[in-house]
């Protein structure tokens, strides 16, 4: 096993094997992760990548050191819904010049970028090295880094894109290969593009790299005429501009696998005439909610804030790191039914496991068998049980002396990326339990009293009946149980 490659093993989607990973550069892992549209505010759906790729992220930065990772996520605001809306709202400040169409998307954007970014912090996600927006990189910039039309036009020169009916569109049939990512036959494949198929275009699978604007569509010049790149260019360019031509790993969601990634891939491949974009590409399995599938039409689509910020999940309110674990409870190639049973089990592990790390005064090593679990596909579960054994052990230590156990334990879940401050106690909850017990103890109905008093003790908040010195009626007090 070469040193370089820490023991860390990777399903491969496009090899559709478990490899050992062995970076182009030790001093310098590249990775690349789609990022959100910001048209809107992001849903749960977007949350599951951005966490996932997290811990991807922490891993490698524990393997290889903090600065000897990289790591770009986009953020999209090319998208003719947002473009629309800049003429809509700035359309005579663009025209005037007062304003240019990248700082009028910019505004209106702001407002969704900023609540992604609110939202992935308090899912315990870190910021990316790197955080590349599409609209910066559509036209030839000052830096020299790598931008759309120059792309488009070198695919252009070398036989693998060509102009029709004002547009440019990739050849598909001139990469022998193509759909390999996928594992379609180019017979099979589907129109990559946010167009229709048209007679113009040579094969049904070409895809459009740039697309012309009419004078009431905001847009770019190019050499084509004014207009507008098509989707899957973007992640093309922004990646070659930070990570270079072929870099380390490239992930996302399983929905992206085709078309997007399987265009990315021919674009920058047949662009810089290499074997490969990425050596491995990675992509988390789909989500559904409560055992169906995510729609606005059905009901169940959730934005991100909504689960944080509003009680329209389940009743209630849920912190982010409750979610965090929700989502990595699955492994993460794995589809996933996001329910309110699930965060209810996240947030009773998180709680006995914060219990326990309470427990030591500051945190220790970071276990090497988490490491080892992790270095394994991210088998999170695999790492979870070791967390649920350190957090017993820790609880059999008596006296006052360190706890190695807990140290680790608290170790553990910073590196996870959960909060260790002190488990911290809802007093509002815990007097709403008690004031309901009370009133069943006054309906004689032992049994739900019971199992009221049972689930607060399993929360690490324990109960004391007494009476009132007075009026000598039930009082009930309580004390967390370390």
């Amino acid at each position: 096993m070469s040193d370089a490659s820490k023991g860390l093993s990777l399903y491969n989607t496009l090899t559709r094997t478990k490899d050992v990973f062995v970076p182009i550069d030790p001093s310098n892992v590249r990775i690349y992760v789609c990022g959100p549209t910001v048209y809107d505010f992001a849903h749960i759906g977007n949350a599951r990548p951005a966490i996932v790729f997290d811990v991807l992220f922490r891993l490698l930065r524990h393997l290889y050191g903090e600065a000897g990772v990289t790591y770009v996520r986009n953020i999209t605001d090319v998208d003719d819904k947002i473009n629309a809306r800049a003429l809509r709202d700035f359309g005579a400040e663009i025209a005037s010049g007062n304003l240019t169409l990248n700082e009028a998307i910019r505004r209106v954007t702001e407002k969704t970028a900023d609540q992604y970014h609110k939202d992935v912090a308090a899912l315990g996600c870190l910021p990316p090295t790197v955080e590349p927006r599409a609209t910066e990189f559509v036209a030839r910039r000052a830096d020299g880094k790598v931008d759309m039309i120059t792309l488009i036009e070198r695919l252009i020169e070398r036989g693998h894109a060509y102009v029709a009916a004002g547009e440019v569109l990739f050849d598909t049939a001139s990469m022998p290969d193509y759909g390999e990512l996928s594992k379609r036959n180019l017979d099979e494949q589907q129109a990559g593009a946010r167009i229709a198929v048209d007679a113009h275009k040579k094969n049904p699978g070409d895809f459009v790299l740039w697309k012309l604007s009419s004078p009431e569509e905001p847009g770019w010049d190019s050499p084509w005429g004014r207009g507008r790149p098509g989707w899957h260019i973007e992640c093309s360019a922004m990646s070659a501009a930070y990570l270079g031509d072929v870099f380390d790993i490239h992930g996302g969601g399983l929905d992206l696998i085709f078309p997007h990634h399987e265009n990315e891939i021919a674009q920058s491949r047949c662009a810089h005439g290499t074997d490969v974009m990425a050596n491995v590409w990675m992509h988390n399995g789909f989500l559904q909610v409560e055992g169906q599938k995510m729609s606005k039409s059905v009901g169940n689509f959730y934005a991100i804030a909504e689960l944080l910020e509003t009680e329209t999940f389940g009743g209630r309110k849920w912190p982010g790191e409750v979610l965090r674990l929700a989502m990595l409870m699955t492994h993460y190639r794995e589809p996933i039914d996001f329910s309110v049973r699930k965060l209810e089990e996240a947030e009773n592990t998180l709680r006995k496991w914060k219990r326990a790390a309470d427990l030591a005064p500051s945190a220790g090593q970071v276990p090497d068998d988490v490491v080892a679990a992790l270095s394994d596909d991210l088998a999170t579960y695999a790492a979870f049980q070791r967390l649920t054994q350190l957090a017993g052990e820790a609880a059999e230590v008596t006296g006052s002396g360190q706890n190695a156990a807990a140290a680790s334990l608290k170790a553990a879940l910073f590196f996870l990326g959960f909060d260790i401050g002190a488990a911290k106690v809802d007093e509002a909850a815990i007097a709403k339990a008690i004031a309901k017990r009370l009133e069943l103890i006054a309906a004689k109905n032992w049994a739900e009293a019971d199992r009221i008093r049972d689930e607060l003790l399993e929360q690490g908040v324990q109960l004391k009946d007494g009476k009132d010195p007075v009026t000598s009626e039930r009082v009930t007090t309580w004390e967390v149980k370390r």
